[in-house]
């Protein structure tokens, strides 16, 4: 009963809602260290592309928190995750978010089988994919990347 009076008395104490001052949030900037990612998109966007764009949302976030110098970001597409880079072929709102991140180092891979399998022309299909872009295997890849110490995420 005591421990509980306690704990609620904390609660209540706490402040409702941390909000850094851009001072603030630059000195915890580094409080992060330098970071290697991997995000692995192999799922549909559905309705309005929504998965798509939140998923792209996660790795401005990430970056925003870190600073672009501090973090290297890879973007794994395989199987239906190839669906963000088709959609972004027609979609203006995809392709800034897109062309942003890309602005920002952000890699995109693609992976061939995938390519091969769904009978896609990365060139024609896809929005902003080169050569240099595909990798053999969406799933090879995502192993390679973590043994070489990338962190794992799927959004």
């Amino acid at each position: 009963m005591i421990t509980r009076r306690i704990f609620a008395g904390l609660c209540l104490t706490a402040p409702a809602a941390a909000v850094l001052t851009a001072t603030e949030a630059a000195a915890q900037m580094g409080a992060y260290g330098k970071q290697k990612v991997v995000y692995h998109i192999n799922y549909p966007g559905g309705e309005g592309d929504k998965a798509y764009r939140g998923a792209l949302r996660n790795i401005q976030n990430h970056i925003n928190a870190l600073g672009a110098e501090n973090v290297e970001v890879k973007v794994l597409l395989h199987g239906n995750g190839i669906g963000l880079l088709q959609n972004a072929n027609t979609d203006t709102a995809l392709q800034t978010s897109v062309g942003s991140l890309k602005s920002q180092n952000v890699c995109f891979h693609v992976c061939n089988n995938t390519l091969v399998g769904r009978e896609i022309d990365y060139s024609n299909d896809l929005y902003d994919v080169w050569e240099e872009d595909i990798v053999m295997s969406g799933v090879a890849e995502l192993s390679k990347l973590q043994i070489d110490g990338f962190t794992y995420i799927k959004p």
